[in-house]
């Protein structure tokens, strides 16, 4: 079982975001590694997993997987049966953990959400199931009683991906008996003096060392570092500073995504140089 800290890795691509960029993946999960993480999540918010159709989300999983860390893969999709399918197949190439976000658009009900997501957790068994809560992204929060359900139906149930704030919104989610994430930076100290795990991080993607000195030691003002990428798209600025760091991950997202303008990159660069 995985706990402490956990990158929401970026997923490499190129040609304009269309493709995976295959040969960076080896190099950037080199990169993460050495700064000591516990492991990683792949193909979650950061890696842009939505985005990428079915096929090039095996593949990636397959890649993130024969990495040097534990690869949680997120399997979430619109439907059951995507999810289903993706969570098998993470399962079987070797994954550490399958997470699944609710599906958007539809405000699921309880009986609904529960079946979804425990179809799931038996599709990923028995790899670890994680349930990955951002209310501000599937639309709606996954309610406790689910979750007091799902422990029943689904024996590999064994925690949570919660990314919501303010910390009001996180603690209700830590459970005794789960391992719980919390993925809004400035708010890990808070959670894991609460009992959770650790921090399953987007910021841990760019800068992985300052959230292993966060986790481990308590030392560092990541707050302040994650709310400086967040003022540019997120996943683009994360792919920005990593080519800044050496690491050959280029500057392609996946399109409705977009790449810095190139007065952000200079505003970029100038902060990097500054700090």
């Amino acid at each position: 079982m995985l706990r402490g800290a956990i990158a929401a890795a970026v997923t490499p691509l190129r040609d304009e975001g269309a493709a995976l960029d295959e040969e960076a993946f080896g190099p950037y999960l080199d990169f993460l590694a050495a700064a000591g993480l516990d492991g990683i999540l792949a193909l979650g918010t950061t890696g842009e997993g939505i985005l990428l159709s079915a096929a090039e989300r095996r593949r990636a999983a397959e890649l993130f997987v024969d990495g040097p860390l534990p690869a949680i893969v997120h399997c979430g999709a619109q439907t059951t049966a995507e999810t289903c399918a993706l969570a098998e197949h993470a399962a079987g190439a070797g994954a550490a953990g399958v997470a699944v976000i609710s599906p958007p658009y539809f405000a699921l009900d309880d009986t609904a959400l529960l079946t979804h997501l425990a179809t799931a957790a038996r599709a990923a068994d028995p790899v670890p199931f994680y349930v990955y809560e951002f209310n501000a992204l599937s639309g709606y929060a996954v309610p406790l009683p689910v979750l007091e359900r799902l422990r029943d139906r689904a024996p590999n149930f064994a925690g949570l991906k919660v990314s919501d704030k303010p910390f009001e919104a996180v603690e209700p989610y830590l459970l005794d008996g789960l391992d719980v994430f919390v993925g809004a930076e400035e708010l890990v100290l808070a959670g894991m003096e609460r009992g959770a795990a650790g921090a399953v991080s987007g910021l841990a993607s760019v800068f992985p060392e300052r959230v292993v000195a966060l986790v481990r030691d308590g030392a560092g003002d990541v707050g302040a570092l994650r709310r400086e990428l967040d003022r540019f798209p997120f996943q683009a600025a994360a792919k920005f500073v990593l080519g800044r760091r050496g690491v050959p991950v280029r500057e392609d997202v996946r399109a409705p995504l977009r790449r810095l303008s190139e007065d952000e990159q200079r505003e970029l660069d100038a902060w990097l140089e500054s700090s």
